[in-house]
């Protein structure tokens, strides 16, 4: 069966030297399915033999080539034009590529359990960091009468990110459409979110079947089971390519004191201005960051969120000197 792989994304650039062109769609252990102009392939993806350094990841565009003994190998890891990375859970300091080559990323949560603001800054410095559209999508409307709160902790720390609610069971699925016109031909979403937080059943609503297992969420302390074991690349139906991610529940950062720019820019730009470099933000005079919060020209949840999470990476970075 033909497949154009511009409904994959394609780009003129992408063409490799050598082997047929694929994207990967989806990576088990050892091996990948990859779409290519001809149909999906099952590939090889031995890290010695398929390629140098990158070990291959959903979303990526490779070279293949056919060997007479193995089969279907990577010949090589086409140049990414970004990545959605976290720090290894492992707590290295070296970087674990969740997805490539993505043009959105949807960081879904489930209004029907509470938000922990370090968990959406987490995600947040992931999202951003990868240079992708970025877009807070709530989850789960028609269980909970919407959270004023948890949308205006959002609002203070995702300082203009938009935020989408929508609600998924009932025949309607409300603000859906808002949401779907986020995704065109050839745009490729990741979604970021904790088990549970309802990613494989916004894809499932998305693509109008059931592309994704479901799974139950505990009553106790509304967390789910993970469903969804492995990254896999789902085409939509109208035009889009939706990537469900396996719930994270450790997020670590990567390249942290960059990230942290990026989700608190306005905030770093006003340390700047304090009368000491080594201004804590508290009670020092001439502080710029403090002096803003008392004229409310800053939400006072983005300072006591920035403090917090500068505190935090300061602590992390002085574990990793130690070790």
């Amino acid at each position: 069966m033909k497949i154009d792989l511009h409904d994959y994304g394609y780009r003129p650039e992408l063409e490799p030297s050598s082997g047929e062109l694929g994207r990967i769609v989806r990576v088990d252990r050892g091996e990948c399915d990859v779409v290519t102009a001809q149909g999906v392939l099952r590939v090889l993806s031995d890290s010695q033999r398929s390629q140098d350094v990158l070990a291959p990841v959903v979303g990526d565009w490779v070279a293949i080539v056919e060997d007479p003994d193995l089969g279907f190998l990577i010949h090589e890891v086409l140049a990414r034009f970004n990545t959605v990375s976290r720090r290894d859970p492992s707590e290295q300091v070296i970087e674990q590529v969740l997805v490539a080559n993505i043009d959105h990323v949807f960081i879904v949560h489930g209004l029907d359990r509470p938000l922990p603001p370090g968990r959406l800054e987490r995600f947040l410095i992931i999202a951003r960091d990868s240079g992708a559209d970025v877009s807070i999508v709530l989850t789960k409307a028609d269980q909970v009468q919407e959270s004023l709160e948890i949308k205006t902790t959002i609002q203070a720390i995702a300082v203009g990110i938009p935020i989408f609610t929508v609600s998924l069971l009932n025949e309607s699925l409300e603000g859906l459409g808002a949401v779907e016109d986020l995704i065109g031909i050839g745009k490729t979403v990741a979604l970021l979110g904790e088990s549970g937080a309802g990613k494989s059943t916004l894809i499932n609503a998305l693509v109008g079947h059931e592309a994704m297992t479901t799974g139950e969420v505990r009553t106790g302390d509304k967390k789910g089971r993970h469903t969804t074991v492995n990254r896999e690349m789902i085409l939509k139906p109208g035009g889009g390519i939706l990537i469900d991610t396996p719930g994270v529940r450790s997020v670590g950062i990567w390249d942290a004191q960059e990230a942290l720019e990026r989700v608190f820019e306005d905030l770093e730009g006003l340390a700047e201005q304090c009368r000491f470099n080594d201004c804590m933000h508290s009670t020092e005079p001439g502080c710029a960051i403090t002096e803003a919060k008392e004229k409310e020209e800053i939400d006072f949840r983005r300072v006591e969120r920035y403090l917090a999470l500068r505190n935090e990476l300061e602590e992390q970075k002085s574990r990793d000197r130690k070790e």
